[in-house]
């Protein structure tokens, strides 16, 4: 006999935090790439959400942070997550995220996306369709 789980309860996913050493620093890099607009401001906690609704970006004060390395290695501190950005025009999106403080990665693994560094060191790609 076997016995049905429980429905469970309505589940929405709210945000992906991000640890950095200055959560409001990093908290506006992303608002100015992606224009999204703040909706918490607390002293070790900055969240942003996009027009529109739907998931947002937080920021949390992480004292002992370590900036993770890209490509990974097995000796060096290693990313937990990225974060992929569709865009209609990969050059520009490249240039606006340049110009606001990413760094390009060295390696690029693959043409229609572009890997970078935040200020402090998260790695995000931007990407742009390209057939389906």
């Amino acid at each position: 006999m076997t016995s049905a789980l429980p429905e469970p309860p309505p589940l929405r996913m709210s945000a992906t935090v991000l640890d950095a050493p200055d959560p409001r620093a990093l908290a506006d890099f992303y608002r100015r790439l992606l224009g999204w607009t703040v909706t918490a401001d607390e002293p070790d906690w900055v969240k942003l959400n996009p027009p529109g609704g739907g998931s947002g970006l937080s920021f949390q004060a992480e004292p002992a942070f370590i900036r993770p390395t890209w490509p990974s290695t097995p000796d060096r501190q290693q990313m937990m997550l990225h974060l992929d950005i569709e865009t209609t025009d990969l050059p520009a999106s490249v240039a606006h995220a340049l110009s606001l403080g990413a760094v390009l990665a060295e390696f690029q693994p693959e043409s229609d996306t572009r890997v970078l560094f935040d200020p402090v060191g998260h790695p995000f790609c931007l990407w742009i369709r390209t057939g389906e």
